[in-house]
């Protein structure tokens, strides 16, 4: 009976940081390389200052030797969250598991950690003596980093080695985001202190400063030299490229992960493997994008000469593969003996057999690119190769072999180039779908419907295995499975519950064949707990974190329609025993539903909403993004219980998609909530009822975007203190299967001071004993006689002229007013 697969588990806060992403892309290529399953943690996305993970809530104490046989654990991450105090502990936490601790050196853990250090002299001294620079700033990461404090201190230190005195006014703190970054330079620019050089505690933090930098009129390298840390993918392609030291990122994955497999066998390994840092110098410091030989592989070349000529290549054929290995970092072991096959490729290409080198080189591009190596490497390559053989050559032969260099360097520049194009495009491709997937996700309403979207739309994702269970207890012990896929197609989930701490049902982290699979929790917001995933690899990596909040959006959604249906049965009970009663918990429900906090960026805001006797369908909602808002209006058609149901369907499903699919207009969401509205009403209740519904997407700039079918919107200019009504051309949604066709977008522009105005039908149509209604123009006089009072007084004012004309109205009314401020440079 053949032994049981080891499985290694990687934890990590989330998954798109470069330096995350890099060292899992090391993890999963050594899991491989050790035939071990791997399985990816992650509990927290979208990381912020200040933001705790509350480990002992999430998934992580769920992992245990009864899933896996050993843990890596990227402490440099969890630090910023936890502290180091904490993060020493949480790593203790998982004794006596084999474990190894990535970027953090912890007592009694094993760790795999890089030379801070060295590098931070290192960069500090580049700038000091290299460039001659007399005042250099530097941006630090958090305090609770350790990484971030070693490299802090040896900047001070660096200065310190050459008498120039710390001034506290040079140096800032960060979060090692990129706006972090770009606060940190905003600061530091505020202190108004002269700088010529800035040094960041990582490439995020530089990037983000370089930006804040040009924003403000100044040129870099030419006004301020810019230097970072880590060596991430993007600081290759940046305008300019980013100077920084380069840490062997995946390297430390690997690393970490062959001394995790050598526990689990028994063996003894060091406590803590110190790997080296290099400078790489590129254009942010003016020093330019060049190919860079390491001093170890160009010492390689310094040979004694023959004593009859100049050596051949075969001469040092060993010293050469050394040094071209050393030139070239990879992940882990490589697939194939590369640096001998180009040699030997050479030999014959300069024998005689044209294109056997470029041939070779093609093949190792390719290899490398599926190892994620950065290609731009292999520069560095043919400028060894270049160096050994200058002497060699002469002659034709000599201007041959200068013409096989230049096409070397083209390939590798095409191969570069191609493979960040196609990384792009990959992303480009998911996003397109996961943007599909987040709206059809936001308008499954029950379980069965969200494990057939599940399982039309995840094999799009690249994604042929997933595990969705939800919790089956308060106490969240146990799990019950949802949704279970394997090789691309749905199959029935095992009945009864299963221990949280599996993560899957049984048999899904069982496979014979060696798997990789990411564990995630799917919860909304920071306290409602739904269950967890455990979907294959495969997928771009944005999948899994977006993906993870769509699941609870979803269940959330699903939870809410599910009270929902509930209160409609007690409410249709009620009705038949008692309807005073059934209208005052239908009218509890509605006035729950209006947000208690009303903000938006650059907007005064205020509302009022009463129901009436009657209960009806009155909804709006105010919904704050970073770029401005989204308000929306609706009333439904008639009274009652069903009116109510279809309001909360409204307001469950336009939160959902408004907090989740930025990238969406007005018209699209008021497009895809008609058709989820038409089926749970015609087909599901089968009943009638429709309703009006304007909404406006808010822009900080002024610009107000508006889709769908409601009353005038009302804007009265601060210039004229006069009213113009702009009516919404849309049509009512849940009548039509689909309004696409008929639902455009439109715009209008608020100035500074400008007030808007939106209302139900019940303050328009509200009537006096005569059956005369209030009307539009009564509306706008109101209003222009407030024009320049706060919004509550503006609010105030119609509700009063409203009452004074009609002390007992029969309909709901709605009011909410909003008062522009634009930002200060657009006055």
């Amino acid at each position: 009976m053949a032994a049981k697969r080891p499985t290694v588990a990687l934890l990590t806060d989330h998954l798109t940081g470069e330096y995350q992403s890099e060292v899992r892309f090391g993890v999963e290529r050594a899991a491989e390389e050790h035939d071990v399953n791997l399985l990816v943690v992650f509990g927290e996305t979208n990381a912020r200052s200040g933001y705790s993970m509350m480990p002992t809530t999430s998934i992580y104490p769920l992992i245990s030797a009864e899933t896996v046989d050993g843990v890596v654990i990227l402490s440099s991450a969890l630090t910023n969250h936890l502290g180091t105090e904490r993060t020493h502990a949480f790593c203790r936490s998982y004794a006596p598991l084999p474990m190894c601790s990535v970027g953090l050196a912890l007592d009694g853990v094993p760790s795999v950690i890089v030379d801070n250090a060295r590098g931070a002299e290192t960069i500090v001294a580049h700038m000091l003596d290299d460039h001659a620079c007399q005042r250099v700033a530097y941006i630090s990461g958090p305090p609770s980093n350790e990484e971030a404090t070693l490299r802090a201190d040896a900047y001070r230190r660096a200065l310190a080695a050459r008498s120039i005195p710390y001034d506290e006014r040079l140096f800032v703190s960060g979060d090692f985001l990129i706006e972090g970054g770009r606060r940190a330079m905003r600061e530091l620019l505020a202190r108004r202190v002269d700088f010529d050089g800035v040094i960041a505690g990582n490439d995020n933090m530089a990037l983000g400063a370089m930006d804040e930098i040009k924003a403000h009129g100044l040129d870099v390298p030419g006004d301020v030299l810019v230097c970072g840390f880590d060596d991430v993918a993007v600081s290759r392609v940046t305008k300019p490229s980013l100077t920084t030291i380069r840490q062997p990122i995946k390297q430390l994955g690997a690393l970490a992960v062959a001394k995790v497999v050598r526990m689990i066998r028994g063996e003894r390994v060091p406590e803590c493997s110190l790997l080296p840092v290099e400078l790489t110098r590129r254009e942010s410091c003016g020093c330019g994008y060049y190919a860079t030989v390491p001093r170890t592989s160009a010492r390689a070349f310094a040979a004694a000469p023959a004593a009859h000529g100049p050596p051949s290549l075969a001469d040092q054929r060993d010293a050469v593969e050394r040094a071209l290995a050393s030139a070239v970092r990879f992940p882990g072991a490589p697939r194939r003996a590369w640096p001998g096959e180009l040699l030997s490729a050479l030999e014959e290409e300069l024998a005689g057999q044209e294109g056997r080198f470029l041939q070779a080189l093609k093949r190792v591009l390719d290899d490398a690119t599926r190892e994620g190596v950065a290609l731009d490497q292999f520069q560095g390559v043919v400028t060894l190769l270049r160096a050994r053989l200058r002497r060699a050559c002469a002659g034709a032969q000599h201007e041959d072999v200068e013409r096989l260099w230049h096409a070397c360097r083209a390939l590798i520049a095409h191969a570069s180039t191609r493979a960040e194009a196609e990384r792009r495009l990959h992303l480009e491709r998911a996003s397109v779908h996961l943007s599909w997937t987040g709206r059809c996700l936001s308008t499954s309403l029950s379980l069965p419907l969200l494990r057939r979207t599940l399982a039309a739309e995840l094999p799009g994702l690249s994604l042929t295995r997933a595990a969705v269970s939800v919790y089956d207890d308060p106490g969240r012990a146990t799990l019950r499975p949802l949704f279970l896929m394997e090789d691309g197609r749905e199959v029935e989930p095992p009945r009864g519950s299963f221990p949280a701490r599996r993560l899957a049902p049984p048999g899904f982290l069982g496979a014979a064949e060696r798997w990789s699979v990411f564990a995630m929790p799917i919860t909304f917001g920071e306290a409602e707990h739904y269950g967890i995933a455990a979907l294959g690899s495969g997928a771009n990596e944005v999948v899994y974190d977006t993906l993870r909040l769509q699941l609870g959006s979803a269940l959330k959604a699903v939870a809410m329609h599910r009270e929902i249906v509930r209160e409609v049965e007690i409410r249709e009970r009620l009705e038949q025993e008692q309807r005073r009663q059934e209208s005052v918990v239908a009218q509890h429900i509605q006035t729950k539903l209006v947000p208690p906090r009303l903000a938006i960026e650059g907007l005064d805001l205020c509302a009022f909403m009463r129901p009436a006797a009657e209960v009806g369908g009155d909804y709006y909602d105010v919904i704050g993004t970073p770029e401005g808002g989204w308000i929306g209006i609706g009333d439904v058609a008639g009274h009652g219980l069903a009116a109510g149901l279809v309001m909360l369907m409204i307001q469950s499903m336009v939160a959902a998609m408004a907090r989740r699919e930025e990238a969406m207009s007005p018209a699209e969401i008021v497009s895809a909530l008609n058709q989820a509205l038409h089926d749970n009403i015609r087909g599901r209740l089968k009943r009638d009822e429709h309703a009006t519904l304007v909404l406006l997407r808010y822009e900080r700039g002024g610009r107000v975007t508006f889709a769908g079918a409601h009353d005038d919107l009302i804007v009265c200019r601060a210039s004229t203190r006069r009213c113009t009504c702009i009516p919404s051309s849309g049509v009512w949604v849940g009548v039509l299967p689909s309004i696409d066709a008929m639902t455009r977008d439109a715009e209008l522009v608020l100035e500074d001071g400008d007030v808007l105005v939106l209302y139900s039908d019940g303050v328009t149509e509200a009537r006096n004993v005569h059956r005369e209604q209030f009307g539009i123009e009564r509306l706008c006089a109101a209003i222009e006689a407030t024009q320049a009072e706060p919004v509550d007084a503006i609010r105030d004012r119609i509700l009063r002229d409203v009452e004074g004309w009609c002390p007992s109205p029969d309909d709901d009314i709605t009011i909410v007013v909003a008062r522009y401020h634009a930002p200060p440079g657009a006055r």
